[in-house]
């Protein structure tokens, strides 16, 4: 049986749908079972029961376990797991200090490296488009999408892909002790995320520019902790004007990856 950590939410749920689609039982994680909906079949269990009985392989994400992952990995040895495949960062190959999302990653592939299980690290790089459905309520309110560095690049992964690639180092051994890095097929602005999002809706999406000081207090609002903040801040204003290195997920998938348009397409519901 597989374990999936973040069964609900945008890479876990796919995910959950791809290791049903290969044959596979799946226990899926969350914070109210009640809730979930998940497909028939899967077994549904509260994240901070953190039911290990049966388990061979485990699907890990910080999302679901922001204090990290070693009381887990001291369960998964207990219980005989075999392989942990952790939803990592690109940003994890940063050895800055200052950089917290970096730090937060590293900390994560560490354990995972040293905890005597099977392991993979996946490194999604150039971002995730499904960081545009923070603007949702802004585009059906008002078709404006408000944010800094309208100019920085990104290569947004659709979440799917990232399922798939998941389910491969979950499901075979050819990605065993390695960190795979990825990204989305091309290299957009974030002004170009509006501009498509309002292609797929039939609308037009106008992305407006904010500063660093009104997207700091922004963020703070939601509750993003002030050292994310400082280091997605850092990473927009590098980006300004610099097309993103493209890491093709082809040579996993075989075939090309998702673009943001496909991705748009898909989220039509999200943003009408």
């Amino acid at each position: 049986m597989i374990l999936v950590t973040g069964a609900t939410g945008h890479v876990g749920r796919p995910l959950v749908d791809l290791l049903l689609a290969a044959g596979q039982r799946v226990r899926g994680l969350t914070r109210d079972p009640s809730r979930a909906g998940l497909p028939e079949g899967v077994e549904a269990a509260r994240t901070e029961d953190l039911p290990l009985d049966g388990i061979d392989a485990v699907f890990f994400v910080l999302a679901a376990f922001p204090e990290g992952p070693a009381e887990l990995i001291r369960r998964a040895r207990e219980h005989g797991v075999r392989r942990i495949v952790a939803l990592s960062s690109y940003t994890a190959l940063d050895d800055d200090p200052k950089n917290f999302i970096a730090v937060r990653h590293r900390d994560l592939e560490r354990r995972i490296e040293e905890s005597g299980l099977e392991w993979t690290a996946l490194h999604p790089a150039g971002g995730l488009a499904v960081t545009a459905l923070e603007w949702r309520e802004q585009i059906r309110a008002t078709g404006v999408a408000r944010g800094p560095y309208a100019r920085a690049h990104s290569a947004p992964l659709h979440e799917r892909d990232i399922a798939e690639i998941g389910a491969r180092a979950l499901l075979t051994d050819e990605l065993l002790g390695t960190k795979p890095l990825f990204s989305g097929p091309e290299s957009i602005t974030y002004a170009d995320r509006a501009r498509l999002i309002g292609e797929a809706v039939g609308r037009p999406v106008r992305f407006e520019e904010i500063t660093h000081d009104e997207a700091r207090k922004e963020m703070a609002e939601v509750g993003i902790p002030p050292g994310a903040i400082e280091a997605r801040l850092r990473m927009f204003a590098q980006l300004v004007d610099a097309p993103h290195p493209i890491s093709p997920v082809d040579r996993f998938l075989g075939r090309p990856g998702r673009t943001f348009r496909r991705w748009a397409e898909d989220h039509v519901a999200d943003f009408t």
